[in-house]
């Protein structure tokens, strides 16, 4: 079987049972879809697809559905997603430009983009804005506590209070030198991967509780929510999962589970990032899949859906990329 005919005729599965959620026949795929092979040929093919496990039987019957290496085998083959249609766009304009924040663009953008696709949409985002350092203040309030300040290039103050076990009024000076030498003009992550190796370093007894302080307000900045909107459209899919969806709504409710899974999804050149099945690696989520596409030039800023195996991937990760990109734009974010 050449190449593109093992697409055209892999795609006409997926396309099939996504719409019926039906095992798909060679008598259907000659009917519906103009391959201009013979029955036999179809059925030739089906059986190369089926060793090569793209597709497979799920009982004695002559139909197939896809396998998971078949989503992805169909996914690796989309070169351009669909633009959104006109209606898509004007619905898009409508609800997120009569937003008055940025926290209700978010909670519009997550309902939408689930009403689009009739999947559960989720939207990570920093619970605080991204922070890079201006200057740092040190001031000693106390016999053990020095009042840790960071003003950022927007004007915005984070402080605290660190204890110590001691400090001289030259320790503190001399370690508010170092950290804005090393610090000023970059992002508070920075803070992580700060080198405190030198004499000069080792010498300041406050310069661990401080570091320690910077290194919480890093930990805050990068801290992320999830907003999740549709999971009605998935318990109306129950028939797709071999088990209780509930195990599913619990990982969504779990957000801890939920962003470590987005964090550790990067889009590809096409603008999007897909998971399928047991690529999650979350036991609860085996039978589903994740799109995700970013809307925001940092970490943490993905916007995507959830859905079973089972799903319209062309449609969704065109539908998942246009939202995110028109967030993008409103947000002033994009590249």
């Amino acid at each position: 079987m050449t190449q593109p005919r093992k697409h055209q005729v892999l795609r006409a599965i997926v396309e099939d049972f996504v719409r019926s959620r039906e095992p798909v026949g060679s008598k259907a795929l000659i009917e519906r879809h103009n391959l201009k092979v013979s029955s036999a040929t179809v059925r030739n093919d089906m059986a190369l697809l089926e060793e090569e496990g793209l597709i497979r039987a799920p009982h004695a019957s002559a139909g197939r559905i896809p396998t998971e290496k078949g989503y992805r085998y169909f996914v690796d083959e989309i070169t351009v997603p669909r633009a959104l249609t006109p209606a898509q766009k004007r619905a898009i304009h409508t609800l997120l430009d009569s937003s008055d924040s940025v926290e209700e663009v978010f909670q519009k953008t997550v309902r939408a983009l689930s009403q689009l696709t009739h999947q559960v949409a989720v939207l990570q985002y920093s619970l605080n804005p991204v922070t890079t350092i201006r200057h740092i203040e040190l001031v000693p309030v106390g016999d053990h506590q020095v009042l840790v300040m960071v003003i950022s290039d927007t004007g915005r103050v984070i402080q605290k209070t660190a204890t110590v076990e001691q400090y001289t009024e030259d320790d503190v000076q001399l370690l508010k030198k170092l950290l804005l030498a090393s610090l000023a003009g970059h992002q508070l992550d920075a803070v992580n991967s700060l080198s405190t190796e030198s004499a000069d370093w080792q010498l300041i007894d406050c310069a661990p509780a401080v570091i320690s302080v910077l290194q919480s307000f890093a930990r805050q900045e990068s801290s992320s929510k999830l907003l999740i909107s549709g999971t009605s459209y998935l318990v109306e899919s129950t028939p797709d999962f071999s088990q209780s969806v509930a195990p599913i709504l619990e990982a969504l409710e779990e957000q801890v589970t939920m962003l470590q899974l987005l964090n550790e999804m990067s889009q590809d050149a096409r603008g999007f990032a897909v998971k399928i099945g047991t690529e999650t690696a979350v036991k609860p989520l085996q039978e589903t899949s994740v799109i995700t596409s970013v809307y925001g030039l940092e970490d943490g800023s993905q916007l995507g859906v959830l859905g079973p195996t089972r799903m319209d991937y062309l449609q969704t990760t065109s539908t998942v990329r246009g939202v995110a990109r028109y967030l993008a734009k409103i947000l002033g974010t994009s590249p």
